[in-house]
């Protein structure tokens, strides 16, 4: 395996040249586990823990290696490496960890990043009572802000009574994003995925436990490499079969990345980010008299306007207020 089958191109290129004449190797983190790495070094799956010096230099957690990072590394033999340094990533994508401790009576914030280098975002929800409009447009604004694309996959329509009226209701809030509506367990019908597999591009998926992440990867795949349980019929929850991030290299070509399903997604992002996500109150909010209008009870304001009039629904107008709300006061506590 060539390190172009794994992402590698001339933007790591360039930044590896210094390290490449002190005769280091670049390598790809594949998988993550509690106190070391998996990495991909030309073609060889090695152990890898990264060296003291990385940690005592990182500004915080989200500057330490995570799954999709490029990195600069040393092979001691026996399976096993050293990481000295983490290249710059193209993209990354980062929540604000969840299980926050108390500082000085204020909430302590902490950007996670959840994965690094990744082209393309597979937003996955399912088609039975995963099915959510609001966190569908939280995963959308997280993925805005990355640098990578979205694409939103509508997952289990066997399992849905009508899944024509949610595939609209996700175009109403998603126009510009494409989207794919199936029942995993049909492989023939994953082949509307492939246009998105193109060589040396990496995929993520997001989304909750139980909505097929893992079945949509096997049927790509093309054998059972991730274990797949069943969703509780009591609560409609599935469980954390995928417990680590992981890179699949496919052989139709291109990079998948498969990620535990978060139960909490809280934003780290700008307010901008938003302008990816709700494209159409950004652009409503141009017409408002006042510059800084919340969109509220504000005078003139073409929001509102557009929401009394059955443009816009009560139901997006407060998902846009909640996070931009959720960014708003993010921003003075990083």
């Amino acid at each position: 395996m060539k390190p172009e089958d794994l992402g590698w191109n001339p933007f790591f290129a360039e930044q590896f040249i210094p390290f490449d004449k002190k005769g280091f190797l670049p390598a790809r983190v594949v998988r993550g586990e509690k106190n070391y790495f998996r990495i991909n070094c030309q073609g060889e799956e090695l152990t890898a823990r990264f060296a003291g010096r990385i940690r005592h230099k990182a500004g915080g957690r989200s500057e330490l290696p995570v799954v999709g990072d490029w990195v600069v590394v040393e092979a001691q033999g026996e399976g096993r490496a050293i990481i000295h340094a983490v290249l710059d990533r193209r993209s990354s994508f980062a929540r604000n960890l969840p299980g926050r401790r108390k500082a000085k009576g204020q909430e302590r914030v902490e950007k996670q990043v959840i994965a690094a280098n990744v082209d393309l975002v597979l937003i996955v929800s399912g088609l039975d009572r995963d099915f959510n409009l609001r966190r569908i447009e939280r995963y959308l604004t997280l993925v805005s802000g990355s640098g990578a694309e979205a694409v939103i996959v509508l997952n289990k329509a066997d399992l849905c009574s009508d899944p024509q009226s949610c595939l609209a209701q996700v175009q109403s809030i998603a126009p510009d994003t494409p989207i794919h509506l199936f029942s995993a367990l049909d492989v023939e019908q994953l082949q509307s995925l492939t246009s998105h597999l193109t060589y040396g591009k990496t995929l993520a998926f997001l989304g909750s436990s139980g909505v097929g992440k893992s079945t949509i990867i096997n049927g790509l795949l093309g054998e059972e490499r991730q274990k797949i349980g069943a969703v509780s019929e009591a609560v409609g929850k599935g469980r954390h079969t995928t417990t680590h991030r992981e890179l699949f290299v496919l052989p139709q070509g291109g990079i998948l990345m498969d990620n535990p399903g978060m139960r909490e997604l809280h934003l780290w992002g700008e307010e901008e980010d938003l302008a990816g996500s709700f494209a159409d109150i950004e652009e409503m909010a141009l017409r408002c008299r006042f510059s800084d209008c919340g969109h509220r009870s504000e005078p003139d304001c073409a929001v509102q306007s557009a929401q009394n009039s059955g443009e816009l629904t009560v139901e997006r107008l407060n998902s846009y207020l909640k996070l931009k709300g959720e960014l708003g006061r993010l921003r003075p506590r990083r």
